[in-house]
């Protein structure tokens, strides 16, 4: 998929995988001559946030807007999704967060209590990872509830997609699909699974434990799941990376409703993630150093990089295959 075709945009064309990635590359990186600050990342990088050079380091800034179904769901709710997703971005790339900003677009008829509890969690989640909400900006429009968060961090080693190095060892800081499958619960209405909560969370303050050692790049596997993190880290190093499947953490319960519903679980969407490409030397480390936080317990090695291209997938009975990127979010509106 090199070129974008369709006369109009669809709901899929904002839901991750290749259609989202072929939409941005055609209309929105081509559409802007000015997209990078000489030494910086910028657009046509597609990372998970641009860099600014400055004192000897980067300003790194994202910025990221949510729309959920519902906007309430085991684990959480839009505001600590929002707040996670941004602060998230930032950490990935080896910056501490800053600061973040919000701008709210609320559908008129919106419950004042419903919003006052998204303002609280909101807050509390900042409270958790330690980064303040400096600026924002309301409007009343529409008929859904949106909000946009922009952040900026700070770092001396700057850490992107293209940074894999050969030998580098794979690892998953927990179960994945976690937050695509709370949601699924909720909408299917599955009883028997109504137990799934949804893993969102900042990760700053774990990620920025394990950033003493031999870090090569870090992604959180949002929409898409690890499938389409994985290709993107691939594609963008020019690597192969190897990953068997008897290793990936994933709940029974996440699996169950993936067997249900006909869907890879790698596939869905994660929001208390982090995927971490380490040097073998440090990789047991760096393991048991994520392992011992909260939020890292079920952290596994789950591949290796090598040379090559694409992502080779060692199933559970010991065949292989190309893990392929979905070509979109096979759970629309989770983030």
């Amino acid at each position: 998929m090199d070129e974008f075709t369709s006369d109009i945009i669809k709901s899929e064309h904002g839901g991750g995988g290749e259609i989202m990635e072929t939409m941005i590359k055609s209309l929105y990186v081509k559409g802007f001559s000015l997209n990078k600050i000489a030494g910086g990342l910028g657009l046509s990088d597609m990372d998970d946030s641009g860099s600014i050079p400055f004192c000897e380091g980067q300003i790194v800034f994202t910025t990221d807007s949510h729309t959920v179904t519902p906007l309430f769901f085991p684990g959480g709710d839009i505001g600590r999704l929002s707040v996670s997703g941004t602060i998230n971005d930032i950490s990935v790339m080896g910056a501490k967060p800053l600061a973040l900003s919000s701008g709210v677009i609320l559908p008129e008829g919106f419950p004042t209590e419903q919003f006052r509890k998204v303002i609280r969690s909101m807050d509390e989640t900042l409270k958790e990872a330690g980064v303040p909400l400096i600026t924002g900006d309301t409007k009343v429009a529409g008929n859904d509830l949106f909000i946009n968060t922009s952040g900026v961090g700070y770092t001396k080693n700057l850490l992107s997609d293209k940074g894999l190095k050969e030998g580098d060892l794979i690892i998953v800081s927990g179960t994945v699909g976690d937050h695509g499958a709370a949601m699924l619960s909720v909408r299917e209405d599955i009883p028997f699974l109504s137990n799934i909560k949804s893993d969102v969370a900042p990760l700053n303050k774990m990620i920025e434990k394990i950033l003493p050692h031999q870090i090569h790049a870090m992604k959180d596997p949002t929409r898409g799941g690890i499938a389409n993190a994985l290709n993107e880290f691939s594609k963008k190093s020019g690597v192969r990376i190897d990953i068997k499947e008897e290793l990936v953490p994933v709940r029974d319960e996440v699996s169950a409703i993936c067997d249900i519903l006909g869907l890879n679980f790698m596939e869905i969407a994660c929001e208390g993630k982090v995927l971490v490409s380490v040097s073998k030397e440090d990789s047991e480390t760096v393991l048991d150093i994520i392992r011992k936080e909260r939020l890292g317990k079920n952290a596994a090695i789950i591949g290796e990089v090598k040379k090559g291209e694409k992502v080779l997938l060692e199933t559970l009975i010991g065949g292989k295959r190309i893990l392929e990127p979905p070509v979109a979010d096979p759970v629309p509106r989770v983030c």
